[in-house]
């Protein structure tokens, strides 16, 4: 058999031997399995879309959170609306700490609702040692010894 038809063979098949290699189509048991974990997480995500797209919005917006000091350390703790309710003798001053917004999570939101910017295209001219060469022999035709 000569060179050729092996060659062709490899081609089709991925191997010398008719049949030999991965079927078409085929896929490594890796590759299954991160597929299947792929599936599982998207499912899981799913299931929490909504509150999820709120607070990503809420993020991209900025977030404002309740702040109680601790009068005995003079430390401030963030709480929930249910313990700002409760507050004990030795707490005071409630303020309202507010987050600034967060530019990347307002850019995140828009890349995956609106489709993300199209990158702009960097124009490289490579200048070819041809070319050096040529110019600096027309140089120093222009200037004279």
């Amino acid at each position: 058999m000569s060179a050729a038809p092996i060659e062709k063979l490899k081609k089709q098949n991925g191997g010398a031997r008719p049949g030999a290699g991965r079927k078409k189509g085929g896929k490594n048991q890796a590759t299954v399995t991160k597929e299947a974990a792929r599936e599982l997480l998207r499912q899981r995500v799913m299931q929490h879309f909504g509150p999820l797209i709120d607070a990503q919005v809420a993020n991209a917006k900025g977030i404002n959170y309740l702040v109680v000091r601790d009068v005995k350390t003079g430390k401030f703790v963030r709480v929930g609306e249910l313990r700002a309710k409760t507050l004990k003798p030795d707490e005071e001053i409630i303020e309202i700490w507010e987050k600034e917004p967060s530019v990347s999570a307002f850019t995140d939101l828009m890349n995956r609702t609106l489709d993300k910017a199209a990158e702009q295209v960097l124009e490289v001219h490579v200048i070819t040692e041809a070319e050096i060469e040529a110019r600096l022999k027309g140089a120093r035709t222009r200037v004279p010894h």
